[in-house]
């Protein structure tokens, strides 16, 4: 009986060992933000801000739809910020979300953008103008059935009418930095991208603002991801929330939902 006793201790023991142990682990694991490619200068500056106190942090950037089906799929992320409630819903809907963690972290504005060396402005008023500019050429967009920047462009283009006149000139990307690209690198002679997009990348000029009643609001959700198992994860999510990493993400231009003036 003796013997057995202290055989009960010693795997008590171990197994209390193990638990710390795992524990330990998980403290270590970065926690793993798979987050809409548009917010990639910006999360990578309040990231680097949060690491120096918060410890480790995993960024994996793409469009909203791709790292959506990513998690759909059993990916390991821990947050996921989307730039629409369009795919936060879709994996809320399949209980992939902790729904009582969604919140509306960001905003942003669509611009109609055009290689620096032709910056001359564009009257979007002008239903003839946005063709006549494309002189032949593509409209680089991202893709308007999927990625939310391509769907807030579609939005646009119908209420304004000009949708009918360049459907057929799209050269549609897989997500908005990728559309961006084609015309920093003068592969197209306008894009529709993000205001933030523009901020980003010097070879391109904002030719043309597209008013926000023609497009749904633009909203980024962020949202614990159900499975996620890292105790630090609720901690990033309200860095992310706080006054210093939202005056962050204001200095690259996002705006804050319900802050007055956006």
């Amino acid at each position: 009986m003796r013997e057995w006793r202290r055989v009960c201790v010693r795997l008590a023991a171990a197994i209390g060992v193990a638990s710390m142990m795992n524990f330990a682990f998980a403290q270590n694991r970065p926690v793993t933000i798979f987050a809409a490619v548009s917010l990639k200068e910006a999360l990578d500056s309040a990231m680097s801000d949060y690491r120096k106190i918060g410890g480790a942090v995993s960024l994996s950037y793409a469009g909203s739809n791709t790292l959506a089906r990513q998690i759909e799929q059993g990916a390991p992320a821990d947050l996921f910020i989307s730039a629409d409630n369009d795919w936060t819903d879709y994996l809320a809907a399949r209980k992939f979300l902790r729904e009582a963690s969604l919140y509306p972290l960001l905003g942003n504005g669509l611009v109609l953008i055009a290689p620096s060396a032709d910056a001359t402005p564009l009257d979007l008023a002008d239903q003839s103008a946005l063709a006549q500019r494309l002189r032949g050429g593509r409209l680089s967009v991202a893709d308007t059935n999927n990625v939310p920047a391509g769907r807030y462009a579609r939005a646009s283009l119908e209420k304004l009418g000009q949708w009918e006149s360049v459907k057929s000139t799209l050269a549609q990307a897989d997500n908005v930095r990728a559309a961006l690209m084609f015309v920093a690198r003068g592969e197209s002679p306008l894009g529709i991208v993000y205001a933030t997009d523009a901020k980003s990348e010097p070879r391109v000029s904002i030719v043309a603002r597209f008013p926000a009643y023609t497009h749904p609001p633009i909203v980024y959700p962020i949202a614990l991801v159900r499975e996620s198992q890292n105790p630090r994860a609720e901690a990033v999510l309200g860095y992310l929330k706080s006054p210093k990493a939202r005056a962050i993400f204001e200095s690259y231009g996002f705006t804050i939902p319900g802050k007055s003036g956006t």
